[in-house]
């Protein structure tokens, strides 16, 4: 099977692919290959170029194109089996501006089923953050249009909770995977494989479990001001700059009218999953160590979005936080790969009802816009 990507970041969901293709269950029978993809961001498509190569190495610039997908040539882009994208989730977060579909980032899903409409696809799997249930005309307005793309596909759609699939992260995502009709399947959602808090799958087990070798790339310590550093001494684990005790040295509180997002200087609880990691956000976001006063390092981020050590992200340290924390954990992908080339096989497996639907979709809910794992 070739693989094409949209909006395909550092490479999360096709690592999680080609990890799910190797699996040795499937006995060879799954051969996954490199077709396309494109991205945006410059040092994105550098590191997805070198994370994929160990897979496929026929990949290369000419074949992961950057540039906006608004100035794609669809039509042009080779023939492919499977399609993946994690369309921009900006304007679908609970924080933030929420501007939905009317965002500048809300109507590019419709790039995807531009694919779905030129290539035809046996299958395709899309991501986006949990916000965009609350988004519920828009969500199934994209439900509706994917359903009826190219031959048409039979849609499963679930919020993932990726802690409760060995990811050591509080971090969930709605997918979307769909199968042509005429193939007759239907994608189930494989069950959960850490459904309970374990220490195994803690930040601190993320992070110390092996030891991040001196020399791994993109494990630069970051530097704080002296009044960063003495904030941070005083938030224990778990707290943030607005549930820690700074009786002792007041000047350290954070005077903003009206702002108590949790995860601003909000330090880590080692014994459970990470909050959620981000890619952007000034000051206090970046998520900060249990014990020592001092946000992670990228290559600590990376871990707590299971990344291995020898996935080398290239550019700046801002570019390699975003990119880190846009994409797709590959641990949960890998998961979600393996399901689905399973129902390609006729290979069955334990599942759950899916947390989504149409029907569901439609049915109002409470927006909640803050909670106290951080943004969702």
């Amino acid at each position: 099977m070739t693989l094409g990507e949209l909006f395909s970041g550092p490479g999360g969901i096709a690592v999680g692919a080609f990890e799910a293709a190797s699996n040795p269950i499937f006995n060879g029978r799954v051969n996954l290959r490199h077709g396309w993809a494109n991205d945006y961001d410059y040092d994105s498509t550098q590191t997805y170029i070198g994370a994929v190569r160990k897979y496929d190495p026929q990949v290369s610039s000419d074949s992961v194109l950057h540039g906006d997908v608004r100035a794609l040539d669809i039509p042009a882009l080779p023939a492919i089996d499977g399609f993946a994208f994690g369309f921009p989730c900006n304007d679908y977060s609970l924080v933030g501006e929420r501007k939905g579909i009317n965002g500048a980032f809300g109507p590019l899903y419709s790039y995807g089923v531009d694919v779905l409409n030129a290539k035809q696809p046996d299958w395709f799997v899309a991501e986006n953050v949990g916000g965009l249930r609350s988004h519920q005309e828009t969500l199934l307005q994209i439900l509706d249009e994917l359903e009826v793309a190219g031959p048409g596909y039979n849609l499963t759609t679930h919020l993932y909770r990726f802690e409760e699939y060995g990811v050591p992260q509080k971090r969930h995502r709605v997918i979307i995977v769909g199968i042509r009709k005429s193939l007759g399947l239907r994608f189930r959602v494989p069950a959960p494989t850490t459904p309970r808090k374990t220490e195994q799958h803690s930040a601190r087990a993320a992070i110390e479990h092996p030891r991040i070798e001196p020399e791994a790339a993109n494990n630069e310590i970051p530097r704080h001001n002296d009044t960063v550093t003495r904030r941070l001494r005083a938030i224990k684990p778990g707290q943030n700059a607005w549930t820690a005790d700074f009786a002792d040295d007041p000047d350290l509180r954070i005077n903003v009218s009206g702002a108590t997002l949790s995860q601003i200087y909000k330090r880590l609880k080692p014994d459970e999953p990470s909050y959620t990691i981000t890619g952007s956000g000034g000051g206090g976001t970046s998520v900060y160590h249990w014990s020592e006063p001092r946000a992670l390092t990228n290559r600590e981020r990376a871990r707590l979005q299971t990344f291995g050590d020898d996935h080398v992200f290239h550019g700046r340290r801002q570019s390699v936080r975003k990119q880190v924390g846009m994409a797709v954990p590959p641990k949960g992908a890998q998961i979600i790969f393996e399901a689905l080339f399973k129902t390609l096989l006729g290979i069955d497996y334990v599942s759950v009802p899916a947390r989504l639907s149409k029907n569901q979709a439609a049915v109002p809910r409470p927006v909640r816009l803050f909670h106290v794992g951080g943004p969702q």
